[in-house]
């Protein structure tokens, strides 16, 4: 799932926000590289910790299918 060529910087990414962080998993619940993504490094790491959290309170599956 290629996106256009320019990085996306999030602002704020926050871990209950579920369905923002659903677009940077793949269909199998896992997270999506950044050179898929376009996420800059530092939004792609508060992205991953952002998703890691929300799969430990439960808000979001570790595997899907």
């Amino acid at each position: 799932m290629k996106r256009d060529d320019t990085t996306v910087n999030i602002k704020h990414v926050d871990y209950k926000d579920v369905e923002t962080l659903k677009r940077f998993l793949t269909p199998y619940g896992r997270i999506m590289p950044n050179r898929v993504s376009n996420l800059s490094a530092k939004s792609q790491r508060k992205v991953a910790l952002a998703v890691k959290r929300a799969r430990f309170m439960g808000l979001l599956p570790y595997t899907e299918k």
